[in-house]
């Protein structure tokens, strides 16, 4: 493959920015396919709680990494730098231009980046921090990791127990947050990555935020958690959308609290992949509604 002629071009933004309709667009314009870095779509058992595109929007476009694993299984950032690589490389033989689309930047970051290799902890720094996250609990850990590394916070990872404590293990360890690890070292590859960011007015995207939660219940969202009970403790099930309902099936509160707790934790998670994306890679921002632009914008890079 030739670098200067294979591009990979990142679409990335918060969640219901509007980042499905304008890939869509763009990969119709450039006769090209969707790998998607959403962390939560990869699994077949998610498709309400994760705001999958349609069985239609499927159709439109091929699409990658959408219902492509089981719930059943773990899939780390590591595995998909590996598999989307693999994948990349099968499309590149095809298509000059492949478009990447998500909103979990670590995802993204692995794919056009690489991850860099983190310090050896501290002895007997972990099981500290596991007695910590068994005696005072997940939230107790993640309000550290937020006050040590706001970056990190707005990640999928922000939801992992495991990956809570490797980042805080990582920080007292280094006195350097895991994320400016993860500035240090780009991978080499065999395509050159074009970067966009998608955003909207803040009001405007709330909004969008708390009518797709609507659509989520009405559609079934309590019904799909209830189904997939067994694998609770699952990282893809410990973040907004999920655990939120699982807090209701539970009785810890009515269901008017789980739509508030939804749409609460929804515009947080939102706020926090804004930062992710701004404080790092390169992205270019446009306004979501802008198709135009981000289409003349990225022709003018591809050639």
């Amino acid at each position: 493959m030739n670098s200067s002629t294979h591009k990979l071009i990142v679409i990335a933004g918060p969640t219901a920015v509007g980042k499905t309709d304008l890939c869509l667009k763009l990969a119709k314009e450039l006769d090209t396919e969707i790998i998607s870095a959403d962390s939560r779509q990869f699994f077949r058992e998610l498709s309400i709680g994760t705001a999958k595109p349609s069985a239609q929007e499927l159709n439109q476009v091929p699409h990658h990494f959408i219902n492509s694993h089981s719930i059943a299984e773990e899939y780390s950032a590591g595995d998909f730098e590996r598999d989307a690589l693999l994948i990349l490389n099968e499309l590149f033989r095809r298509k000059d231009n492949v478009i990447l689309t998500g909103g979990s930047g670590l995802y993204i970051k692995a794919v056009c980046e690489g991850l860099d290799d983190l310090p050896r902890p501290i002895p007997g720094l972990r099981d500290e921090l596991m007695r910590q996250l068994r005696e005072d609990g997940l939230e107790f850990l993640q309000n550290e990791a937020l006050r040590v590394d706001p970056v990190f916070s707005g990640t999928p990872e922000f939801f992992n127990p495991q990956r809570v404590v490797r980042a805080l293990e990582v920080f007292y360890t280094s006195g350097r947050p895991i994320s400016s690890y993860q500035n240090q070292h780009k991978a080499e590859r065999p395509f050159q990555s074009i970067t966009v960011a998608l955003e909207r007015e803040r009001n405007e995207l709330y909004h969008r935020i708390e009518s797709r939660v609507d659509h989520m219940l009405d559609a079934g969202l309590v019904q799909e958690a209830r189904s997939v009970l067994p694998y609770r403790d699952h990282h893809a099930l410990k973040t907004v959308g999920y655990k939120e309902v699982f807090g209701f099936l539970d009785g810890d509160y009515d269901e008017a609290e789980m739509i508030r707790l939804l749409k609460q934790n929804t515009r947080r998670y939102a706020k926090r992949q804004l930062t992710w994306f701004r404080h790092q890679g390169n992205y270019t921002w446009f306004q979501a509604d802008e198709y135009q632009k981000v289409r003349d914008w990225v022709l003018g890079k591809v050639g």
